[in-house]
Order: C-alpha cells, then structure tokens, then sequence
C-alpha cells in the first residue's frame, strides 16, 4: 500500500498538470475606431502569460449571437424617468435576432422584468420608473455578481454551440456604499473586485451609463468621484466602456446607448490557446496602424463554452 501510495499521488499529479494544459479559449475584442472597419484573424496579437500568437480563428458577432442585459440601478430618483421614451426607443429598435433582458438592481440582486428575448417592443414596455429608495440597490456590483454568476438562459437553447457573446449595460451611479469611505483615497473595493472575476469568468463586457442621482439626495463630488472610479474599473477589465462626461447626468442617454449600439455592433470573439485553472492574463494588440482594440484583461481558460463562436 505505500509504494501504491506515490504511485496514485504521481497519477493525480500528471491528471491535473494535463488539465491545465492548452485549451481553446474565447474573448471579446472590440474595434475602437470613427469609422467601421473589418478585421481578420492576423490583424490581432494575444499576449497570453507573455506567449504572443494570433488568433486561430476571429469572426464578427452578428446581431442574432448577441445577448444585451440591460440593468437599471433602482436606487435612482424619479429624474431619471425624462429618459424612458429614449430606453423605450432605443431597445424597441435593437437589431433583429437580438436578445435583450431589462432588470433592476434592487437588494443585491437583479429584479427581472424581461427574460432575454427577440421581442424588442414588449421588452421596452417592461421599463419602470426606479424605486429611488435610499440604497434600494444594496451595491450594484452585488447585483453584477449575482446577475453574471446565473446568466439567464429561460426559453433559449442553453447548450455550447448556442452560447451568444454576452453585454451587460448598466445605469447607476456606481457607489460602492458597502466599501465605506468615498474618499479618493478609498478605492480598492473588494465588491468591485470580485464583481470583475465573476464577470471575467462569464466572458461578459460590462459597459456602464453613469447616472449621479440616487436616493433622496445627491451624496456630492467624491461619491462622484468614487462611482465613476469603480465603474471605469470594471469596463476596462472586462473589455467594456464606462459613459459618463463630467460629475452630473447626462442631458440625455440617448448619445450613450448609440455609442455602446456602434461598440456592440463592431465586436469580435477571438478564439486562441490558454493554459490554467483559473483567470489568465492576456492583452490584445492590433497590428494595423492606428486602430485600437479593447478585451477583457483576464479571460477563464477552456471558456469556449461560455462564448461560443458564431
């Protein structure tokens, strides 16, 4: 029994050494350009564990294998009900074969009032006013958590080759009001971190709309501050974009849902090989002269599962 002892350790040794071998791996690359352009495999560099190859394959998400989860801070006062004819609009007027789920950000969770679906104008008559109750929210990146852990897949094929590339929009006004202090000093929010894992585990881009007013009351510049900090965290390590153009709301939403639409529209999945259990760093690069990609900064090995090429 002792010498079998080493001989089973050595075993498991050698299984979980080849389980963390090269596997085929996905993630979102979007084109940041003016104009729109089309990108093939060895246009890209994937720097993954300072191992730097191409793509072996890259192909355009189309409308249909995309899914869209809009979620909306319900903390947020009555102001923002100015912009529900232009969320009603611009989700009534996704491009076709697209998914889309309207939730509310309400006690750490997500409050659903539409499963994903391909029927636009009754998802955009499922938009409410928010609560607006002090803290309804609990902390946004408890319910971006939450909501990116349990990926609905209600009413749609949930098996791998079905998998569509996953977008998360949220309108908030970012505060972590669990991580105390909203001092410039203060912004290292473990909630935020582990709400960038969840989301970087299922391959989703977290864009965000910043909306400063919650509650009864604006909490002032450093909660403005701290909102719009931990909101550009999450986008740029998840391969997102964070709107927002100074400390206070924006005239209207609609410039922001256009742009996140344009940043959706010119995204690609990216297929190469990563080795490990867990997160990976990697860093895309594009090779043609003035034109700038944006991907997640960690991706899960073997997640070909979680956004399957279309």
């Amino acid at each position: 029994m002792k010498k079998l002892l080493p001989l089973a350790l050595l075993s498991l040794g050698l299984l979980a050494n080849a389980q963390e071998g090269p596997l085929p791996t996905q993630t979102l690359v979007t084109v940041e350009s003016k104009t729109p352009v089309t990108i093939v495999a060895t246009d890209l560099t994937i720097d993954v564990n300072n191992r730097k190859l191409p793509p072996t394959s890259l192909s355009q998400v189309p409308a249909s294998g995309a899914q869209i989860a809009l979620l909306i801070d319900d903390g947020l006062r009555e102001s923002v009900g100015r912009e529900l004819n232009n969320l009603r609009s611009w989700v009534t007027n996704l491009p076709a074969g697209t998914e889309v789920f309207v939730g509310y950000m309400s006690n750490g969770a997500i409050r659903q009032a539409s499963y994903f679906t391909t029927d636009h104008a009754a998802a955009a008559s499922k938009l409410r006013l928010p609560m607006g109750s002090p803290g309804i929210s609990a902390s946004p990146y408890f319910c971006l958590s939450e909501f990116v852990k349990h990926w609905p897949v209600e009413g749609f094929d949930s098996s791998p080759a079905n998998k569509k590339a996953r977008f998360v929009l949220m309108i908030t006004n970012g505060v972590d009001p669990y991580n105390g202090s909203t001092s410039p000093l203060n912004q290292d929010s473990p909630y935020v971190q582990s709400a960038i894992r969840d989301a970087q585990r299922s391959g989703a881009a977290i864009y965000s709309i910043y909306f400063a007013d919650a509650g009864r009351f604006n909490r002032g510049p450093a909660a403005n501050f701290s909102g719009q900090s931990y909101l550009s965290q999450v986008s740029e390590a998840t391969g997102g974009r964070a709107y927002y153009q100074g400390s206070g709301n924006p005239v209207s939403l609609a410039p922001y849902l256009q742009e996140f639409q344009n940043d959706v529209s010119e995204t690609y999945v990216a297929t190469f090989p990563a080795a490990g259990r867990d997160l990976v760093q990697i860093k895309v690069k594009s090779n043609v002269s003035h034109l700038k990609v944006r991907s997640p900064q960690q991706v899960a090995p073997g997640n070909v599962e979680v956004v399957a090429q279309q």
